[in-house]
């Protein structure tokens, strides 16, 4: 089957029937070779409904997921956007074709090397992306219209919060553990006022930095570092 059949069959199985409903996002996603983003042994399965595997041991997510997450950012063709852990660029590669500007955020150097080189072959010409951490946001580019986060966190990073326009959406995974997150969007409503709704059960890698997980994924940083420092001594008080 040719690639662009399956993208199209994609498109109609995956995302409309289970409920994607903006013309833009699927416009985007059926132009964007998904298989262009994946090792050459790994492109026959571009069109699965499934995250695939790339380097530095991370993941292309499943295509439903990426849809519905840009989706629920509610693009628009003058915003500017970020994403948190931009991997191989496929969802900066979609969300280019509905928004004005996307930043990407990357801690692997080889994956920004390889996917910005992806990138520019295919012409995309209104991505940017760096290495660097995440969960700090980049707030020489800021504030930013939608921020999506394709990694999961412990907690939402302050930094991503102070970085949304007014009106602006953040979409990022939370969880205690990679196998229990949610996915939560948040909309800056005004200066100092912030809205929250829980989008449903989501399953991502996790996302490392000072506001996130630490290296091994399994430890956390605290999000009110004095307030740990207290609980850890009483803890220890409580032993001794």
């Amino acid at each position: 089957m040719r690639y662009s059949q399956a993208r199209d069959q994609m498109v109609r199985h995956q995302l409309e029937r289970r409920g994607i409903a903006s013309t833009a996002v699927l416009d985007a996603m059926r132009e964007v070779p998904r298989e262009a983003f994946v090792a050459s042994h790994l492109a026959q399965h571009a069109y699965e409904d499934r995250p695939l595997r790339i380097e530095a041991n991370q993941t292309i997510s499943q295509p439903f997921m990426v849809a519905a997450m840009i989706e629920a950012a509610e693009l628009k063709r003058e915003h500017i956007v970020l994403e948190i852990g931009a991997g191989s660029g496929y969802a900066a590669a979609v969300m280019s074709r509905i928004a004005a500007r996307v930043y990407g955020v990357e801690r692997h150097a080889e994956l920004v090397q390889s996917a910005t080189a992806r990138l520019n072959a295919l012409g995309y010409d209104n991505i940017e992306l760096h290495t660097g951490d995440g969960t700090e946001g980049w707030m020489e580019k800021a504030p930013f219209d939608a921020i999506i986060a394709s990694a999961g966190a412990p907690y939402v990073p302050q930094a991503l919060k102070e970085q949304l326009e007014i009106g602006g959406r953040l979409i990022i995974p939370v969880g205690d553990t990679r196998h229990d997150q949610r996915l939560i969007k948040i909309t800056r409503e005004s200066a100092t006022l912030l809205s929250e709704e829980d989008l449903g059960g989501v399953a991502f890698v996790p996302l490392i930095g000072a506001h996130g997980w630490k290296e091994d994924a399994r430890t956390k940083p605290c999000a009110h570092p004095p307030r740990c420092r207290r609980s850890s001594t009483q803890r220890r008080s409580a032993k001794g």
